[in-house]
């Protein structure tokens, strides 16, 4: 099982610092929202774990069918659910028009099978406790 840690530092509202192995990455929430804007908010974290994911797994297929696809750019955004309605991402994706019309399908229909994406269309399971230390 993969593991992310998120330590809220001391002195600060809504800051936290997520450690996964030897990565650190802050995440805050913007100054509107009682945060100090250190990082992106947990859902833009969200949004750029699509965007991210989305960019390798092209680029990774592409690589395995030796095509050059030039310059890539995966643009995500979201609106975040209210009541009674889901979360909406839109993800646009950004190729060269010179690339065929085939390989743009098929790079359209892989970007819906990176990891993150099959993650949130998938069924979550959530196992919540408390560890006291």
């Amino acid at each position: 099982m993969k593991n992310a840690r998120a330590v809220r530092r001391r002195g600060f509202t809504h800051t936290v610092e997520i450690r996964n192995g030897d990565h650190v990455i802050t995440a805050d929430e913007s100054r509107k929202d009682g945060g100090y804007d250190e990082g992106p908010s947990p859902q833009e974290l969200l949004a750029a774990s699509l965007a991210s994911c989305s960019a390798v797994t092209l680029e990774m297929y592409a690589d395995r069918k030796g095509w050059d696809i030039g310059h890539v750019m995966v643009e995500v955004r979201y609106e975040p659910a209210q009541r009674g309605s889901p979360t909406r991402f839109e993800i646009a994706v950004k190729l060269p028009k010179e690339l065929p019309e085939d390989q743009r399908e098929r790079l359209m229909q892989i970007v819906a099978r990176c990891p993150v994406h099959r993650t949130l269309e998938g069924e979550v399971i959530f196992d919540e406790k408390i560890e006291l230390v």
